[in-house]
Parts: C-alpha cells; structure tokens; sequence
C-alpha cells in the first residue's frame, strides 16, 4: 500500500482511509465502500474497510485492531457511522461505547436511515466531530452507492474504445483489437468494480463474448445482462453455458414463450421490460434496481451506447481512443448510434473530466451534463 504524501495531519490519515475503502472497490455489492483508521498518541493503532455486505463494518475491523488502545482515539472515517440496525448493529454506537475521542468524517451518508443521524449521535454524546475532510474523493469513491441508496437504480458507466475517428469497428465488423494491452487491462478492472455489464444483443451474436473479469489475480465475475427484444441469444452462446456468471436476458412482453422456457431451463434469468416492439431501458433499470445491482458496466456497442445515451440513463463515461484512423463512413459503426441534435449547442457535454494514458491509448472519462428535457426522447434499445 502506498503511503500519503505530505505532513501529517487529518487529510493525511484519511487519505489512509480512502486508501483502505477503495482497496475493496466492487465487493460490496450494493454497500458503500468505507475505510477507517484509529489514531493515538501519534500512533496508528486501528485500520479496517468494510469487505463484504452483511459483514462487519469498516469502523468495527478498525476497532477490534485497537483493542483497549481504542480509548481516547481519533477516528478516521471515509462515510458517516451508521445509527441504524441494519444487517449489522449501528457503528456510532459502538464508538460510544469504546469511548473515542474524536471522529474525522469525509463524507455524510446519503442513505435516509442515516443522513447526519450518526454525526448527531457522536455528538450527543461528547465527542468531537469534524466532517468534510476530503469529502470531493469520498464521494466520488462512492458515487455507485450514492445513486442507488436514494434512486434504487444502478449507477450507469459507458465504455467504448475507438479509433481517433470515433469507429469502434472497421467497416467489416473487424474490431480486435482496437486499443493496447494496458487498455484491456483496465476494462477488467472495471468489470471486477461493477455488480454487472450489459450488451446488446448485436454484440452477443457477433463476438460471442464471455464478458468475464480476466486479471493476473483473481477477479469477481460481474453479473452478464443482455438487451435482447426478441430473444436471439443463442442457446449455444457463451454466455449461456458456460456458467462463469449469472445471465439475465432482458426482453419485451412480445418474446417468444417457447424462447423463454428454454431459455430459463437453461438458466438464465429472462426479465419483461416493456411490452415492445422494443426494451424499454428506463424500466430496465428499474427491474436491475429492484434485484440489487447498484452498478452497471455498459460495453455494447453504438445503438445500445447512443440509445442509454439519448435517454439519460447514462451516469459516466469510460472513452477510450487508439492512436488510429480507420474510416469507413456510414458502413463502419460509431461510438454512438442515435438520430442525434440538430445545433451543437444542444450537445451533451461531459464534466469533471479525467485524462489518462494506457501505453499509447488515451482514456477520457466524464460525467454528462444533460440540459432541460427534450420533447423527444428516445428509450428503446436492443
């Protein structure tokens, strides 16, 4: 683990803590990520990330390491303790009970069973809190689980990788391989961070693709969903038999029912979005919500991108462009796929943007920031 730069003071610590939280990015299900560390007397005596849902919490890893030193202790907290009985017993007070000095918090919780009410009780009970402690990194740590604890719909991150001409494709479908190794890399990565990853049914029938985490060390599966309106996933598809990971279908109410008996003796999970002719991906993420998955990782190609794209599901974009020009016209597909805006004022902008670079591949990532509603909308796909 590589230590905080600088001196040494509360942001220095908890850099420590954010360090601890994002070590367990993407085993937490539907759960924020958390780190804590416990301080006395000039001595890191306590540190602790919340690994799993429905196990114990990062405070409590922290404070079992601290033992009796934990006494007069600074707390140093990645998210507010929780003050609810929820799968595990409330954090705030267990720090009460340990008898802590203070508690450094970066980010309030925005879970309504929370929102400030431990913060109110460390401080009903006398201890010194300070919060907001590079709060800007927290959050953005936890922005998956902030949308999901309020929305109850998955927080939504679309991938592409693309030529400097914007084709994530040559204009004979050929698109392997596109970017480096060290890009494909980081592509697992992500899957490893998200509970789950969608394609089109176009993907599927063209690429047969495992969508598996495939790291040097073992990585978590993330759960395989495919938009797919009137059930052409083949019955021989890898992502039917191979059992790597669960797969859920999401079709329309016009499915074929012989399809999707076999399809679910099978094993795979086919959801109803809409009665058609296509998925309706607004209640798509509706039904993802309802089973759990509070991330998804979209790697499908240009009409399922530009269709989540159109109808403001999309929360974050991965943008990743080789160092190639293809051409192709009309013939080679895009990034993304959708009729479009007439002006380019009316175009979605990304924000808080982010530069990296992957060998010779640059990786841009932002957030869309989308202007007042449309007349039109467009929220169909697959």
């Amino acid at each position: 683990m590589t230590m905080p730069t600088g001196g040494i003071n509360d942001e220095f610590y908890m850099r420590l803590a954010l360090q601890l939280a994002a070590s367990a990015s993407g085993q937490t299900g539907i759960n924020p990520v958390v780190g804590c560390v416990l301080v006395k007397e000039g001595r890191v005596v306590g540190m602790g990330a919340h690994l799993k849902r429905g196990e114990a919490h990062a405070e409590i890893h922290a404070l079992q390491m601290a033992g009796r030193q934990a006494q007069g202790s600074t707390v140093y907290v990645t998210l507010e303790p929780c003050s609810h009985h929820g799968k595990t017993p409330p954090c705030s007070d267990r720090l009460i009970r340990e008898g802590v000095k203070r508690v450094v918090i970066a980010a309030t919780d925005p879970n309504p069973l929370v929102a400030g009410s431990g913060i109110a009780k460390l401080r009903a009970s006398g201890i010194e809190v300070t919060t907001g402690v590079l709060e800007r990194e927290a959050v953005k740590l936890n922005e998956a689980f902030n949308k999901f604890i309020v929305t109850r719909q998955p927080f939504v991150t679309v991938k592409s990788a693309s030529t400097l001409d914007g084709k994530i494709a040559a204009r004979t479908g050929d698109s392997k391989w596109i970017t480096g190794d060290g890009s494909r890399s980081y592509v697992h990565t992500l899957r490893h961070r998200h509970q789950a990853i969608m394609v089109g049914i176009g993907t599927v029938l063209a690429d047969d693709p495992a969508l598996t985490t495939r790291l040097p060390v073992p990585g978590l599966n993330p759960i395989r969903v495919v938009v797919d309106s009137t059930l052409r996933i083949p019955r021989d598809a890898r992502l039917v038999r191979d059992g790597e990971a669960p797969t859920v279908v999401l079709t329309t109410e016009r499915a074929p029912q012989a399809r999707r008996r076999e399809l679910e003796t099978l094993g795979v999970e086919v959801i109803d979005c809409g009665p058609g002719p296509a998925v309706d991906l607004r209640a798509a993420m509706e039904r993802l919500g309802e089973r759990e998955i509070g991330s998804l990782l979209v790697e499908g190609g240009g009409k399922l991108s530009g269709a989540l794209l159109e109808a403001r599901l999309v929360d974050k974009l991965v943008l990743f462009y080789a160092p190639k020009i293809i051409g192709g016209g009309a013939a080679a597909p895009g990034n993304f796929d959708f009729p479009g805006f007439g002006r380019m004022r009316e175009a979605i902008a990304l924000e808080r943007l982010e530069v990296e670079r992957f060998d010779n591949d640059i990786c841009i990532s932002g957030y869309p920031r989308y202007e007042a509603e449309s007349d039109t909308e467009n929220e169909s796909g697959g």
